[in-house]
Order: C-alpha cells, then structure tokens, then sequence
C-alpha cells in the first residue's frame, strides 16, 4: 500500500501559470505570482489592494462591479474579457473568472483568475471607458439592445458608440468591428 502524496496547495497556487487571487469585497486578499508579473506589481503591492487598482478608470471599476452582481448571485460565478491596466498605465485585454466562496455573497470571498489575452486581442486605438465596456460587451455576442438593457442606456446611444469605435478600428460592418477587436486579421 502506497502513501498518499503530500500535495502542497500554497506551492500550487503561487506558482499557477494563469493570475490568481483571493479576494474579499473586491480587494486582493493574496495573489500568485502570475497575476503580479501580468499587471507589473510585487505580490506584496497587491495584497491588501483594491481591485479599482487594475482598471482604467474608477467608472468601469464602478460599472463592472454592477453588472457582476446580479450575475454572481444568479450563477455563483462570473467571466468575461474586459480591458485592464498595469502599473505602468499600459492597458491590455484580460480574461477574467471568478467564484463566490459564499453564494449569499456575490462580492464577499472568492476565487478569481486572470488571462492576459493581449497577444491575441492588442488594444489598438485610443477609447472612452464607455467605448471599451461596449467593445467588451460586442465581443460577448450582444446586440445593441441587449448592451443598451445591461448598460441602462438608450439603443441609439448604444448604436452611436458602436459607429464609432467602427471608425476607430476602420471597420465596415459590426461583423468586422467585432472580428477587429478581438484581434483577428481579415
């Protein structure tokens, strides 16, 4: 009969290959390595970090915490690829997963994972935090009427931040506004 191995989760967990922390009302408990070297900090720098830290703007850390509450609360967990930023100020497309420890508690302890997708996806042209929400949210698949219910704006509005960020990538139709964004040559 054969001992069981030891398995050492810390080991594991600090040395992953995708970023991952603990979090606790969006604020960094602990990290891996992977999710400090992916946004350019210490592990030390993050820990104790709000997660405000690693987006462009102190609006999309404030829009996308709204939108991923009724979705924890639906399913336990979240994903989806959103811009972020580094220390440096370089912004980058990142997956991101996340896991409620606690179901009755959407933003309370939770497990969360971050892919940095940028070799595949570069952010290429310069857009408002507006633009880069729907130009996460087209990626998802949406229409402009399902972006327009989940952002509380107007479908025309909606319609006129798509024209332009189809200007901004030199795209003639939302298919190729779409294939652009997420990076693939056509």
């Amino acid at each position: 009969m054969h001992a069981q191995p030891i398995i050492d989760y810390e080991s594991i967990f600090l040395h992953a290959p995708v970023g991952m922390c603990i979090s606790e009302n969006r604020t960094i408990q602990t990290c891996n390595e992977a999710l400090a070297a992916m946004f350019g900090y210490s592990r030390a720098q993050l820990d104790g970090l709000s997660f405000q830290a690693l987006y462009p703007t102190m609006d999309e850390f404030l829009r996308t915490g709204d939108r991923i509450i009724p979705i924890m609360n639906a399913k336990g967990r979240y994903s989806d690829e959103r811009i972020m930023r580094r220390a440096d100020g370089e912004l980058f497309w990142c997956h991101v997963t996340g896991h409620a420890m606690q179901s009755s508690l959407p933003l309370g302890p939770g497990i969360w994972t971050f892919e940095d997708v940028s070799e595949k996806r570069p952010v290429t042209a310069e857009l408002t935090p507006r633009e880069r929400e729907i130009a996460a949210l087209l990626v998802e698949g949406k229409t402009s009427k399902s972006i327009a219910r989940q952002v509380d704006l107007s479908p025309r509005t909606v319609e006129m931040h798509r024209a332009r960020l189809m200007r901004k990538f030199s795209a003639a139709t939302s298919s190729e506004l779409v294939h652009k964004l997420v990076g693939a040559q056509l």
